[in-house]
């Protein structure tokens, strides 16, 4: 795939919060945490753990842990992507901390890009209470949920959002 084709591939993707109530398959979610896999990490130590979830009544819990935002139990799948803390902190002491969230972000950021691939929806979902989700998917204590992927097939066309011009972000040499 060329630069262009590439760049109009992430362009055409966008975040859904209105899903159908189709389940995916075992296939399709396997692909997605497949691709999470092959993402850059931190010393390769992979300092990330994703609890998938597809039950209708941890979805509905999860969706109150995320301030009550509706598409967290509509959608078919949540992929609750972590940060696992043991894993980068054992070779990279407090630092480590950082690796890790920094691991399950990019991780997280392929699976979105694996869902959009495969023809599938998401939404990244980050504002929730991180104690709430802890007590309800009994995660250990080195784990910190940092993503909520909410992922499933789009009721509606995805329009993308506008972007502010990219001069607005690049700083050449300096600042």
């Amino acid at each position: 795939m060329d630069s262009s084709r590439f760049l109009g591939f992430l362009s055409s993707r966008a975040s859904v919060r209105d899903f159908t109530p189709t389940p995916l398959e075992e296939p399709e979610i396997d692909g997605i945490l497949e691709s999470a896999r092959t993402a850059p990490s931190a010393g390769n130590r992979e300092a990330w753990d994703v609890v998938v979830v597809t039950d209708w009544e941890i979805r509905e819990a999860l969706a109150e842990a995320a301030l009550s935002q509706p598409h967290v139990k509509e959608a078919p799948c949540i992929l609750v992507v972590c940060a696992n803390y043991i894993r980068s902190m054992s070779r990279y002491g407090e630092r480590g901390i950082l690796y890790a969230i920094q691991d399950a972000t990019i991780a997280c950021t392929f699976m979105m890009l694996a869902a959009h691939a495969a023809g599938l929806k998401s939404c990244w979902t980050g504002a929730f209470n991180e104690e709430e989700v802890k007590e309800i998917l009994d995660l250990p204590g080195h784990l910190r949920p940092v993503v909520m992927l909410a992922v499933g097939r789009g009721k509606i066309p995805a329009e993308r959002t506008g972007r502010m011009d990219l001069s607005e972000h690049v700083h050449r040499d300096s600042w």
